[in-house]
């Protein structure tokens, strides 16, 4: 087992740094229980850390900081039910590829894969469709290593209170080392990116959402042309998509990084820089495996900021947004991402019971984004949002009570698999506990 000492870390967006006393990369589950049975032992808290996509502080720790890069990859697959067992620290792009060898594919993504799928589950990562839930509710059964090195598997059958609070829990009941995924047979989906004006999005904004499998849709500040994704099956057989992706790289990663570094040096440009990167948006129909289609690279580095919220305050919220950021007239240039996701059960998942609409707000690295931010969340306050958890806000222990019905038994089953707080950070702490009505 590797372990590391002096160890900088710091997370893809820079907004998050530390430097913990050890640094472990285990490669079994045996050195997983090593290390949590000589934290006990020592007193010392635990962290584990995927890709490092998280906006917030969710793994910043001075203490033990653990990565699962070493315990990777497909465990077991079961074709009669079409599931397959993967090890915790698997990275979400080579899933995919595993998956593909064997027929299979998760039934949806995100916009970005390099996430762990220990990391994706506990944030509640999503892609986009009415009809399909977060990546947590792919999950059919998860094996922690939990505090004194014990062994937990949790599924609806044996525990299924357990199980819902435990799907998006941000670290805080173990350490992930097995995940059991429900998976599809490997589709090919037909991939349209268009732009069409505002007000035709608007007043068709409920058929794209119901008419396609996969839809979501980029709101460029100050601009009027939208970009619109959608993703459908087809019986048509794929294609290479090598030009798609080398288009994707040069005009969404290298030219978007250099204007965007001009509206760093200077600021003004913000407006003009967003309605040109509108006007050029490129259109493109394209055939190919799920998997190829569902991320996107994503080289230019920025700070993010997303909420969940009802469907059905969805065309009234970015109505409200166009007007405030025209009001105010922000120096921001990147699109806001927007995408739709099932409803679920699980505890504190943002679309806990409700189909949710998530608006995604960006901002390049190095500027200026709080009073956008501020200003952004105000709005998604107003129409009861809630925020992903591993991206920027300013919610506080008793803003989340409100969000989430069942925030106090959470704490009450957490608090049994980790009476200690060994997977609790200060970040954590303070956003957990910080109430008079739960005592630290």
């Amino acid at each position: 087992m590797k372990q590391l000492q002096n160890y900088k870390w710091r997370n893809w967006s820079s907004t998050s740094n530390c430097s913990p006393e050890r640094m472990y990369y285990p490669s079994s589950i045996h050195d997983v229980v090593a290390i949590v049975e000589a934290a006990t032992k020592n007193h010392k808290k635990i962290r584990v850390v995927g890709a490092g996509h998280s906006f917030t502080n969710l793994v910043m720790t001075e203490e033990w900081l653990v990565s699962l890069d070493n315990l990777t990859g497909v465990k077991e697959v079961d074709d009669n039910n079409h599931t397959v067992t993967v090890y915790g620290g698997t990275r979400l792009y080579d899933l995919s590829k595993a998956l593909e060898k064997l027929g299979y594919a998760q039934e949806n993504l995100g916009d970005i894969n390099l996430q762990s799928i220990a990391g994706a589950i506990s944030t509640g990562t999503h892609g986009t469709g009415i009809q399909f839930g977060s990546i947590p509710t792919q999950v059919k059964e998860l094996t922690f290593v939990t505090a004194g090195g014990n062994l937990l598997t949790l599924n609806e059958e044996n525990n299924v209170e357990l199980f819902k609070a435990s799907l998006v829990s941000l670290g805080m009941f173990g350490i992930i080392i097995e995940v059991k995924l429900q998976v599809v047979p490997s589709p090919v989906y037909r991939y349209i990116s268009d732009h069409v004006y505002y007000p035709n999005l608007l007043n068709n904004l409920d058929k794209y959402i119901l008419d396609n499998q996969h839809f979501e849709f980029f709101m460029f500040p100050y601009a009027e042309q939208v970009q619109t994704k959608t993703m459908n099956p087809t019986n048509t057989s794929p294609k290479s998509i090598k030009l798609h992706q080398w288009n994707n790289l040069i005009l969404e990663n290298y030219m978007f990084q250099a204007v965007s570094h001009l509206c760093l040096l200077t600021p003004s440009l913000s407006r003009s820089i967003s309605r040109l990167s509108a006007k050029l948006v490129n259109k493109a129909t394209i055939n190919a495996k799920s998997y190829q289609l569902f991320a996107t690279p994503r080289k230019v580095r920025f700070i993010e900021m997303e909420y969940g919220i009802p469907l059905e305050h969805f065309k009234e919220a970015i109505q409200e947004i166009r007007e405030t950021i025209v009001k105010n007239q922000y120096t921001v240039h990147f699109p806001i991402e927007c995408r739709t996701v099932k409803h679920d059960d699980i505890w504190l998942s943002p679309s806990y019971k409700r189909d949710s609409a998530y608006i995604a707000f960006h901002v390049y690295k190095g500027m200026e984004y709080r009073t956008y931010f501020r200003d952004m969340e105000t709005i998604m306050k107003k129409y009861n949002g809630r925020p992903h958890w591993g991206k920027m806000h300013q919610q506080k222990t008793k803003d989340f009570r409100k969000m989430y019905p069942k925030w106090d038994r959470f704490i009450q089953l957490r608090e049994l698999v980790d009476p200690e707080k060994i997977f609790i950070n200060r970040y954590l702490d303070e956003l957990f506990y910080n109430d008079e009505r739960v005592k630290v």
